[in-house]
């Protein structure tokens, strides 16, 4: 059993583990009606904290182009936070370290629809798969890998 410090104890105040508030970070993303995945990655991504403008749009494709995600890293939605592109099915995790760390990136990206990944979760697997960077010249590094 834990016990609280004794000052705080003495004060009437306890302790109380909470997770890190993103509600000033928006992530305005960009997704068609039709797609269900996109919806369960943005609950996902509000679950967390994030504050969502979801854009439903007719061409993701310009989209895509207007933030310069590469197309060997395309999958069904585009976002942007703090000026970073996030391309697919990223976790929250990547999303964070991402933040944290700022590495000079345009963003980040989960090529395809990987099983078990936010919005494509599934009761029969999950995959392995890496999240990776993009850089406006094109540059594409591994930035995180996820365990199926």
């Amino acid at each position: 059993m834990r016990t609280l410090p004794l000052a705080l104890a003495l004060a009437g105040l306890s302790v109380a583990a909470t997770a890190p508030s993103h509600a000033a970070e928006v992530v305005a993303a960009y997704r068609s009606a039709s797609c269900g995945c996109c919806k369960g990655w943005l609950d996902h991504i509000r679950k967390a904290g994030f504050t969502v403008q979801d854009h439903v749009v007719t061409n993701l494709t310009a989209i895509k182009q207007r933030y310069g995600v590469p197309g060997t890293l395309g999958s069904c939605h585009t976002a942007t936070i703090n000026g970073y592109v996030i391309e697919g099915h990223v976790p929250v995790s990547a999303i964070q370290k991402l933040l944290k760390e700022r590495p000079k990136v345009a963003g980040i990206a989960v090529p395809g629809m990987p099983l078990g990944s936010p919005g494509m979760e599934s009761a029969l697997r999950r995959e392995t798969y890496t999240v990776f960077t993009f850089t406006k010249t094109g540059l594409i590094k591994p930035f995180q890998t996820v365990k199926g």
